[in-house]
């Protein structure tokens, strides 16, 4: 390209690069030509430069789906830095900075706007968006489309259907894991051509492949020689957040900086122990998969794998933050096999029975033609797991069964600031009747009130949006604290299921593809551990892409032989432990009247059942957490 190309030129005036990396001005031209796109780079590929680019370039505004609050938090501040006109709409914003951004939405003045996949879920918002000039749609993490990516998210198998309802005929797919039948996925979703799939190279050659086979006992001792021996900022990634505190611990205690970092921490743990990583201050981080979605540490020296990961594609994305700088990184993974059965029952777990789906069944769509759920209550009634009640409820969607109207709170609680009858003084007599209303229809506190919303228009009789504009104004004027629970997303049913039981099992039959799916990627990481052939290729292969020869930098293509994955042999349960199984089976409790929801409980799964009945407290809970879940089911069902 000549120098005087005004994309060229755009790309370092605003974004102070001389030039394209690979891959990157494909993309860039192929939405410039109107044309849908999909982009699978390794992490650290420059994926956001794809879709940023060419939103200055375009008439319209660019929305950017990301289900990282985080990650959107960082690129808009890195964007108004570069004097972009950017925001994001997400959970975290004060309702003041929320109006201000659909202001700039509506008077054109935005170039790109961050979503999060659940927010296009508000048919309001939807409605908004159709009035918009929409350039460009950017889905980030968009493996998570295909019901065959990783990382499924229940909400991002909406967007395709969503960009056909916007006519917007630019999107762009990026993702850095994403396996031929996925990509393949995407590209059906979303009419992309063959041509317009821009794949890089997955082979990382500054990246030290290691496999080591090891019994459960051995991997402190070997994680901390391993650290002892070397230098540098380490990732250590663990399945189970107690592993990750208990880690951390061992590597503290023998004079290693070290922090745990897990959702289990509350957020300025998990801040804190961010920023001390990213400043130097931490040399090694102990995380489960929560830690390193948009982390932009370029001297990560090595990543290790404490646990098995579950897939190939987490395995890929995870080591994939080592060594950005592109300076020699290890990458060590510490083979047990005693890993999978937790890794397996986390599979099993998030599958529901067939009968808890025909139940859901038959609830949801017996609850007339407009109705509201919450997605909470939904999962302890039909013993189900959120998310997966999440997924239940998309696939509703896209059979066009149902469609989402809108999300709100049920409750608020409302602490006043000062005293009720000084600030009715500031309203006129309609308005100081309608709250003196509302509020002798609150159930009253300690110091707060509390509004059930659909009680209080009940015994009012009014409107449900008003009742919830004069609190939230109360709030405005500095008369009142608010606090919100119990989320509510509005459904209307748009067409006759049909026969309900034949539908049910055509739902359950998809969930039972999708568990076979999950264990088929978590045998392919065993495949990896005991490959005798190049570790690299092996990899790359998983993804469609062939090494012209070995990589020459791995444990395989060094000599070291493939080793079986070792695993402790796991004896039959006593016959102590059977005479338990059978004084719970006797005590009869309502959440585990199914062989299935007896396995998962004497397997240490928690589901909302076992939780709402507080019998994860129960002495037999876990009784047989080291045996394989399919094991245990048998078991049970011959009893």
């Amino acid at each position: 390209m000549h120098d005087d190309d005004p994309v060229t030129a755009l790309l370092r005036e605003r974004f102070g690069h001389a030039s394209f990396r690979g891959g990157q001005r494909a993309v860039v031209d192929g939405l410039l030509a109107g044309r849908p796109m999909l982009a699978v780079f390794p992490t650290g590929g420059g994926k956001s430069l794809c879709y940023q680019l060419p939103a200055l370039l375009l008439e319209g505004v660019t929305l950017v789906v990301s289900p990282l609050i985080a990650l959107m938090k960082d690129q808009v501040d890195a964007l108004r830095e570069k004097g972009i006109a950017a925001a994001r709409l997400d959970s975290t914003l004060e309702r003041e900075d929320y109006d201000k951004v659909l202001a700039a939405l509506d008077a054109g003045s935005l170039k790109l706007l961050y979503v999060a996949p659940e927010r296009l879920s508000n048919e309001g918002f939807r409605a908004k968006l159709k009035k918009m000039p929409i350039a460009l749609v950017a889905i980030d993490e968009a493996h998570c489309i295909s019901e065959w990516g990783h990382n499924f998210r229940p909400d991002y198998l909406k967007l395709a259907k969503l960009c056909r309802d916007l006519k917007v005929k630019r999107v762009l797919c990026l993702t850095a894991t994403a396996t031929p039948a996925v990509a393949k996925d995407i590209r059906k979703g979303f009419k992309i051509a063959a041509k317009d799939l821009v794949q890089l190279s997955f082979h990382r050659p500054n990246l030290d492949l290691k496999v080591t086979p090891l019994a459960a006992a051995d991997r402190k001792p070997h994680l901390l020689e391993r650290l002892r021996a070397s230098e540098g900022a380490a990732v250590v990634y663990v399945t189970l957040q107690q592993t990750a505190e208990e880690v951390s611990t061992y590597l503290q205690k023998n004079g290693i900086a070290s922090r745990a970092y897990h959702a289990g921490l509350p957020d300025e743990f998990r801040a804190s122990a961010q920023d001390d990583f990213m400043a130097g201050r931490t040399r090694v981080i102990v995380a489960t998969i929560a830690f390193g979605m948009g982390i932009d540490k370029a001297d990560i020296r090595a990543v290790y794998h404490y646990n098995l990961p579950k897939s190939l594609e987490n395995y890929t994305q995870e080591t994939g933050r080592a060594g950005r700088d592109g300076i020699l990184s290890t990458c060590e993974l510490l083979a047990c096999g005693d890993d999978l059965v937790t890794l397996e029952n986390f599979i099993h777990g998030d599958t529901p029975s067939p009968a808890a789906t025909r139940h859901f069944v038959d609830h949801v769509l017996r609850l007339g033609k407009e109705f509201d759920v919450s997605p909470y209550e939904l999962s302890t009634v039909n013993d189900i797991r959120p998310l997966v009640v999440g997924t239940l409820l998309a696939y509703l969607e896209l059979e066009g069964i149902l469609e989402t109207t809108r999300k709100f709170w049920a409750t608020y609680q409302v602490r006043l600031l000062r005293d009720l009858e000084r600030v009715l003084a500031g309203y006129d007599a309609r308005r100081k009747s309608f709250l003196r209303k509302l509020f002798a229809a609150a159930k009253e506190g300690w110091s707060w009130r509390t509004f059930v919303i659909e009680e209080v228009a009940r015994q009012t009789g009014g409107d449900r949006r008003k009742i919830v504009e004069a609190l939230t104004c109360l709030e405005e004027a500095g008369d009142a604290a608010l606090k919100k629970s119990g989320i509510r997303q509005g459904y209307r049913v748009k067409r006759d299921p049909g026969d309900l039981r034949e539908l049910a099992t055509r739902l359950d039959a998809q969930f039972q593809r999708r568990e076979a799916a999950d264990l088929a990627r978590l045998r392919k990481v065993v495949e990896l551990a005991e490959q005798p052939g190049c570790l690299t290729a092996f990899v790359t292969a998983h993804f469609g892409e062939r090494l012209g020869s070995p990589c020459g930098h791995c444990d395989r293509c060094r000599g070291v032989p493939p080793q079986a994955v070792p695993r402790s042999c796991q004896p039959a349960p006593t016959d102590e432990e059977l005479r338990t199984i059978r004084a719970v089976q006797d005590q009869r409790h309502a959440a585990l009247k199914t062989p299935r929801q007896l396995a998962r409980f004497l397997c240490g799964i928690g589901g909302p059942a076992v939780t709402r009945a507080r019998l994860t407290r129960h002495d037999a809970f876990g009784l047989l957490e080291r045996h394989p879940f399919q094991r245990i089911l048998d078991l049970v069902e011959a009893l």
